[in-house]
């Protein structure tokens, strides 16, 4: 907050008044930053390319990777503030919330694109699942990226699109089966 006083001139007061708190100030920048996030993650997905759904979603991964290089004060403020106590503020948690549903939908849209490219939808739960390891995959990459590691955002992102179309694979096959052995067994009732 010192450093902002001194940056800006505006009284401590005033920013407590205006923002609540550190968290709430901080809340509002993630917010911010959020918004210019979702609007490059779509721009740079505006023209899907790919056949299969390894292409579609190996190509969706490697634009984010491209956004994520050109937005790590956003997705660093985003880690800070769910690993500091910042996010023990109600308005940050619920801004923190709020942001990873976003990504999360996002995420979600992603796979239904990828694996609807020939025509096959996937289960809700099944989307859902990927969408999950997919965010967990990013987080990752973020934090192996922010550590120095030397393997470039491109090739993780290619092995995140290897793991996701894999595990989009077996989730299916096992709900179909599921779903196949459940009608047998209904019919034989």
């Amino acid at each position: 907050m010192s450093a902002l006083v001194n940056a800006t001139g505006i009284p401590k007061s005033a920013i407590y008044h205006h923002f609540g708190s550190k968290g709430g100030l901080l809340a509002e920048v993630m917010a911010e930053g959020a918004h210019g996030f979702f609007a490059a993650m779509q721009e740079a997905h505006r023209e899907p390319q790919g056949e299969t759904p390894r292409e579609r979603l190996g190509w969706y991964l490697r634009k984010a990777g491209e956004v994520f290089r050109n937005r790590e004060n956003f997705l660093r403020l985003l880690l800070i503030m769910v690993m500091s106590n910042e996010a023990a503020d109600p308005e940050a948690l619920e801004t923190v919330i709020r942001v990873r549903n976003e990504g999360r939908n996002y995420m979600r849209g992603l796979v239904r694109d990828a694996f609807s490219v020939q025509g096959d939808a996937l289960d809700s739960d099944v989307v859902e699942d990927i969408a999950h390891f997919g965010m967990l995959g990013f987080d990752g990459a973020f934090v192996s990226m922010q550590s120095g590691d030397k393997r470039s955002m491109e090739s993780q992102m290619e092995q995140l699109a290897d793991a996701m179309i894999a595990l989009g694979e077996a989730r299916a096959a096992s709900f179909s089966s599921a779903r196949s052995h459940g009608k047998r067994t209904q019919r034989h009732t």
